[in-house]
């Protein structure tokens, strides 16, 4: 990576991006700037103030606020990074909308889609052609979106789809949830499922046309699921949290990607979980009245 690198990090004010952006600045050096991003100003200025005592940490640490569903802001920040710059070596998309088991799954459906899938397209589009060689980009996805957890009518949606098949892929699953046609079609309840299934494919799909060019710069695009995480998003789905990960605890891993020289061909593009990729086909669909989730 660059002498002087730029990491940023998205749904960053707590739990998991949270650590994510605590672990970059103590890994990271004093020349190094980490961004913590986050929807509102307060938290992010109190975050960012919150980071920057912390005894470990070593690179600066600042705040910009980024509502992920404002695509133009997005794009706007890429370009503000590029322009003072020269680009970013670290992305790493977290960003996720907060659904309770009580609330209806079709009523949040805009909301939790905008948040994480309008918005993973649009980092991909923009901070892709930003990332500098060396570099990590990274969106934090779910065991939950290998293609296997669908139903087997939508899979092909999906399955080596470009990023514009995706995109029309995931707007066909809202307007069939508007619409309330969405389960006969063969989705499930659980935006989870789908989301993520889509999210992964995002990846692979912009992965999949950059493949040889990262490689021979060690430059890695890949997504990513950190297991199950003790936070105030999935807490609310769980009964047992006996083994469930601390945010630094689950961060570790992922911050190990950032920091491995190289890029592994076996990991790039690929859905990733603990230092290994997961099968992409594998997986079987939900039953409806299990509890779904981000593992």
């Amino acid at each position: 990576m660059n002498a002087s690198r730029i990491a940023l990090v998205t749904g960053a004010n707590q739990g998991l991006g949270r650590a994510l952006v605590e672990g970059l600045a103590a890994r990271m050096g004093p020349d190094d700037l980490v961004l913590l991003t986050g929807r509102s100003h307060r938290r992010v200025t109190e975050a960012v103030g919150e980071v920057s005592r912390l005894p470990a940490t070593r690179a600066r640490v600042e705040g910009r606020v980024l509502d992920v569903t404002d695509t133009e802001a997005i794009s706007r920040l890429a370009e503000d990074l590029r322009a003072r710059h020269g680009g970013v070596d670290v992305i790493i998309s977290n960003a996720v909308a907060r659904v309770r088991p009580e609330e209806s799954q079709a009523e949040r459906a805009d909301e939790f889609i905008d948040v994480s899938n309008t918005a993973t397209h649009a980092i991909l589009r923009s901070f892709g052609p930003v990332l500098r060689p060396g570099g990590r980009l990274l969106v934090v996805a779910s065991s939950l979106g290998t293609l296997g957890h669908l139903d087997p009518r939508l899979r092909h949606l999906f399955d080596g789809a470009s990023l514009d098949q995706v995109e029309y892929a995931v707007e066909s699953w809202r307007g069939a949830i508007h619409n309330k046609t969405a389960q006969e079609a063969g989705w499930p309840i659980w935006l989870n499922v789908p989301s993520k299934v889509a999210q992964v494919a995002a990846v692979r799909a912009v992965a999949a046309e950059r493949r040889a060019r990262d490689l021979a710069t060690g430059t890695l695009i890949a997504s990513v699921c950190p297991g199950m995480v003790d936070t105030a998003t999935s807490r609310p789905w769980f009964s047992d949290y006996s083994q469930a990960q601390s945010p630094a605890q689950a961060a570790a891993a992922l911050l190990d990607l950032v920091f491995t020289e190289g890029a592994d061909p076996a990991l790039y593009g690929e859905l990733i979980r603990f230092g290994k990729a997961l099968d992409w086909h594998d997986g079987t669909p939900p039953v409806e009245q299990d509890r779904i989730l981000t593992p």
